[in-house]
């Protein structure tokens, strides 16, 4: 996104949020009817995966790697909550740059939710490729580097082998489909932002990933890439 592209997408969330904050007074807070809610989906790819986003109910695993989830519910939970604070975080600094009161912020970001759709990986078994061997045959192991999960390997026959490409009988394997995509939906249940454009969801959706990749999370979400969709 370019310097004028940046400018507009700024200014288009101040006045949204400046609007909201004037017919929110008026109306408090423009509640929808009950039952009611504005939905827009959303998707997220283009990300590596951290340990924490992969689930093994290996209890050996766990031990190596403490960071890897213990249950697939789990690491959705994961997913579900740091996506969810960060578009939260998006939605206050916006509402903060245009001077809105805590009390209209609050009701604001009570009134959005995020739900997310996502399949994790499952690591049997794992260890790191450059100094760790596998023990058991024939079942996927999962190379960890550092706090990432790089790819998957199968030892045949004989085990006790590092997960490298360059041993006999080692097959490696890059990590792809449904662990490489995050979905869902951006719900609220405001009457104003609910008549966001998509426009305005992608920017919010774009400035999250932006936060995420220079959080903790750096590594993994540098090159993700969201796209909104429509309810």
């Amino acid at each position: 996104m370019d310097a004028r592209a940046k400018i507009a997408s700024h200014l288009i969330g101040l006045f949204m949020l400046l609007l909201l904050d004037t017919i929110s007074t008026v109306l408090g807070c423009g509640i929808m009817p009950a039952g009611q809610a504005r939905t827009r989906s959303f998707t997220v790819t283009g990300f590596t995966l951290p340990t924490a986003m992969v689930y093994s109910e290996n209890a050996a695993v766990a031990a190596r790697f403490p960071a890897v989830s213990s249950t697939q519910a789990g690491a959705q939970g994961f997913v579900q909550r740091f996506l969810m604070q960060t578009v939260l975080d998006v939605l206050e600094r916006q509402a903060r740059s245009a001077f809105l009161p805590d009390a209209v912020i609050s009701t604001i970001l009570d009134q959005f939710t995020v739900n997310i759709r996502y399949e994790p990986l499952n690591c049997p078994n794992a260890a790191n490729p450059a100094d760790e061997t596998v023990t058991e045959a024939n079942s996927p192991s999962c190379n960890i580097v550092g706090n990432t999960v790089t790819s998957i390997c199968t030892v045949q026959g004989r085990v006790n082998k590092k997960c490298e490409s360059t041993e006999a009988d080692v097959t490696v394997m890059p990590i792809s489909g449904a662990p490489l995509t995050i979905s869902g939906t951006l719900s609220t249940t405001n009457i104003i932002m609910a008549n966001w454009s998509n426009m305005m969801w992608q920017s919010v959706l774009s400035r999250a990933l932006r936060i995420l990749a220079s959080g903790p999370f750096a590594s993994h979400f540098s090159t993700a890439f969201g796209s909104i969709g429509g309810n």
